[in-house]
């Protein structure tokens, strides 16, 4: 069974140089699991690695789709198989880094999403009453019919919650049940799962510092050239963190002290959430950055990991 190596961990945790060098160590290719990296022209706010950073490593998924088309988890697994047994072919290694704890699951857990389809009346409906009464009342309506979903799910991940919703309207059974059906079905590859972590302390004041950077980078002038592009603030890209707090700014909303103070609140919430997500995976084996006194010595311990299991 071919080996896949995934990388996770929390936003600003270093999961980006950490994969490069070690697909230059090992001879490997990157995946990004990534739901914000995977759209054109967003690069700032996404902390997309730039072509100098990526030092010739081949990279898929990043700048796959342009920012009011539609993309999702069923999409990302059957692009991310494709993409494995591309770099399989050339002898190379497939290496999957991201933070989206979605993808990442789709994946290793193998989940199957052929059961149902996409309903698009179903989903406006549910997304207009989401507007009209409220993230918590959709999340009740999940709760009635899966309640293990419905303590997955944050109530304010409308998409997530509307997703569920739709699979067990189509299929009057549970995404629960679906995933777990998926979960029996033998994986089609060796997944080694790197986990990075470290002090939460830590952990915020790199997050903090890369929105300052992003700030100093142009994340402005990028959310101004989207809106002039016509990508609306109803798209749901626009809808991440650090584009729809510049657009509020843009608009008058805030001052952009405080936009920047709630993209920097948010982003750690999220980590936070990452975290959580990633912890429930029992395989993952984890690296605590404060260990490493410099990037070097984990690189090695990491590779050194892989290739003795």
């Amino acid at each position: 069974m071919n080996r896949v190596i995934v990388i996770v961990g929390p936003t600003a945790s270093g999961k980006t140089n950490l994969s490069i060098e070690l697909a230059k160590k090992l001879n490997g290719e990157i995946i990004s699991a990534d739901s914000m990296q995977i759209y054109k022209h967003m690069d700032i706010g996404t902390a997309k690695p730039t072509t100098d950073e990526m030092q010739g490593i081949k990279h898929y998924l990043i700048d796959e789709v342009l920012p009011n088309e539609e993309f999702n988890v069923v999409k990302f697994k059957e692009l991310a198989e494709k993409y494995i047994e591309e770099i399989i072919a050339k002898g190379k290694l497939p290496i999957i880094v991201g933070g989206t704890g979605l993808y990442i699951s789709s994946l290793i857990d193998n989940i199957n999403f052929s059961e149902s389809q996409c309903d698009w009346e179903l989903r406006e409906k549910l997304k207009k009453e989401a507007e009209e009464f409220g993230a918590e009342y959709l999340h009740d309506k999940l709760k009635q019919v899966d309640e293990e979903a419905a303590k997955n799910i944050h109530p304010n991940n409308v998409k997530r919650v509307i997703r569920a919703l739709e699979v067990y309207y189509q299929t009057q059974k549970p995404i629960s049940y679906h995933n777990e059906m998926s979960k029996r079905v033998p994986p089609k590859y060796k997944f080694m799962l790197i986990g990075l972590t470290m002090d939460r302390q830590y952990l915020y004041e790199r997050i903090n510092k890369r929105v300052d950077i992003m700030l100093k980078n142009g994340l402005v002038e990028e959310v101004k050239a989207l809106v002039d592009n016509g990508f609306s603030e109803s798209i749901t890209a626009m809808q991440g963190i650090g584009y729809k707090e510049i657009l509020a700014y843009l608009e008058g909303k805030n001052s952009l002290e405080e936009a920047v103070e709630i993209i920097k609140r948010d982003s750690r919430r999220y980590a936070k959430r990452q975290l959580t997500w990633f912890r429930r995976i029992k395989d993952i084996k984890w690296f605590n950055i404060d260990d490493y006194g410099n990037n070097h010595n984990i690189i090695e311990d990491v590779s050194n990991y892989i290739c003795t299991n």
